[in-house]
């Protein structure tokens, strides 16, 4: 009876992973940009596909809902880590590591479905592009869409309902700047043998939508490699390499951080791995979707230059702010990212 009583139960975690109170200065505020642009980037992507008729096809419906949820990807992460870098206590309660793990891996789960979804959608277009009309409907994408999101955050349900029955009465350390699945886990006061488990689910999960996104690439460039002129060829490719380097980026992160099993890396390696996934292809997504792609710089400078009309982005937005003083900030913030992308714009046009 006496043991039992004494034993400590495990109701917040300490986050290890940040750096000392006097250096987190020089993280959080291009952390801040950094989350800011992400947010402005992608609903920028999401409402120029939304509000242009020309982008209405399965291809940009798929990155405009990609968009959309690396909103959310982030938003499970970035603020708490924020918020953390300039408090004194970096901790997390228990249910709030389990909703954020959750959410985390939920949307991440749907983002990876959908990279396969695309690379499906783009192999049907060049490989059989005379049935993609039929054969990839607006039902049909409306389905996959809602099956990516559906089956992304159901799949995952019962691993987090198995966490949260495990006992934590040990150290409370998390070695890590958010809640993740191995580092949880492994203050579990049982047997860790189900990490392996873990690790093994995962990689299969990982290693199967890999497969099919290679495979579809790999009959892709077959058959662009085959269009007998080079501008054919061009125009075949760059409506996949923005789709491509995104899959990339995701997955390349992704398996470096979950495909490793037994292996240990340096914490600093950890936290800058676990970075790569959660802030920089999330940054990155809107810059190879909108910069590097014709009808969605068009898209975009449509989008800002008629801020005053009723398709501009702020009037979309501003039935959704309560205070004058938010519509005003938000204004200032697409002004901002308005004057920047026109930038980027006219300076790649010059190229």
């Amino acid at each position: 009876m006496g043991p039992s009583n004494q034993t400590t139960v495990v109701t917040e975690f300490l986050f290890s992973g940040f750096p000392q109170p006097e250096d987190s200065v020089f993280f959080f505020i291009p952390l801040l940009l950094i989350y800011i642009f992400i947010i402005t980037g992608n609903l920028t992507v999401f409402f120029a596909v939304r509000m242009d008729s020309r982008l209405h096809n399965p291809m940009y419906n798929f990155i405009s809902i990609f968009s959309f949820l690396e909103i959310w990807y982030t938003s499970a992460t970035i603020p708490k880590i924020l918020s953390n870098l300039i408090s004194e206590q970096r901790t997390i309660s228990m249910i709030g590591c389990l909703l954020q793990m959750y959410f985390f891996h939920s949307l991440g789960n749907s983002e990876g479905i959908l990279l396969t979804t695309m690379a499906v959608d783009r192999y049907v277009a060049i490989c059989d592009p005379l049935r993609y009309p039929t054969i990839m409907t607006p039902q049909l994408c409306a389905q996959l869409s809602a099956a990516s999101c559906i089956f992304g955050f159901l799949v995952l349900l019962p691993e987090i309902a198995w966490i949260s029955t495990l006992p934590f009465c040990g150290p409370n350390h998390i070695h890590q700047i958010f809640c993740d699945f191995e580092p949880v886990l492994r203050l579990a006061c049982t047997d860790t043998s189900m990490i392996l488990i873990e690790d093994v689910v995962h990689a299969v999960a990982i290693i199967s939508s890999v497969l099919v996104i290679a495979i579809s690439y790999v009959r892709i460039i077959t058959v662009i490699l085959g269009i007998p002129s080079a501008e054919g060829r061009h125009k075949a490719f760059s409506t996949c390499a923005a789709h491509l380097g995104v899959f990339l980026m995701f997955y390349g992160s992704v398996s470096l951080m979950y495909l490793r099993f037994s292996a240990t890396f340096p914490p600093i390696l950890d936290t800058a791995i676990a970075l790569m996934f959660a802030v920089l292809a999330p940054f990155f997504n809107p810059i190879i979707y909108s910069l590097r792609n014709k009808d969605m710089k068009v898209a975009i400078k449509k989008l800002f230059s008629a801020p005053h009309k009723n398709k501009g982005i702020a009037n979309i937005l501003s039935p959704y702010f309560s205070s004058p003083s938010h519509v005003h900030i938000y204004l200032f913030m697409c002004d901002l990212l308005r004057l920047h992308m026109l930038s980027s714009l006219a300076q790649m046009d010059k190229m």
